[in-house]
């Protein structure tokens, strides 16, 4: 059975904890639905310090809705890998965010500590769906908002 959590990114551990089956070195969470966003992105509930007790691992399941962006960011001091189940991404990425790779269902992608990235779904009508696992127990600490460099000089133009 499957229990549907609405949670916000500053979830309690004991709010993230309660769907958690198990005990005794093997904890379990059953298929659960889309939690809580963040960025232009919805995630499953997933596997973190807050439900499960980790100390170096996160993992959950994202999906970026058609046409969607997740807005330039940085991982601060943690490695991400992702497998794309679904849909088609590109990824700008690097300083200045002038270096572009794209990725397709079965592709595996790694993102470096501190390497800035924007996430981009090149379809219209169909989502992206990937398995995201870091390196880092909490899913939601220690990412940081990157300003594109024409970005910042808008912004500071009388």
């Amino acid at each position: 059975m499957s229990t549907k959590i609405e949670l916000s990114r500053d979830a309690e551990p004991a709010d993230l904890a309660a769907a958690v089956e198990g005990d005794g070195g093997i904890k379990v969470i059953r298929g659960s639905g889309d939690c809580r966003g963040w960025n232009g992105i919805r995630y499953k509930l997933g596997m973190s310090s807050g439900n499960v007790g980790s100390t170096k691992l996160s993992m959950n399941v994202a999906t970026i809705p058609p046409g969607g962006v997740a807005a330039a960011h940085i991982h601060v001091g943690f490695e991400l890998m992702l497998y794309i189940l679904r849909g088609r991404v590109r990824h700008e990425y690097g300083e200045g965010l002038r270096q572009v790779v794209e990725n397709q269902a079965g592709d595996f992608i790694y993102i470096e500590p501190g390497v800035p990235h924007e996430v981009f779904n090149l379809s219209d009508s169909e989502p992206v769906v990937a398995v995201v696992a870091r390196s880092d127990a909490d899913e939601w600490q220690n990412i940081v908002p990157y300003v594109r460099p024409a970005e910042a000089s808008e912004k500071t133009a009388p």
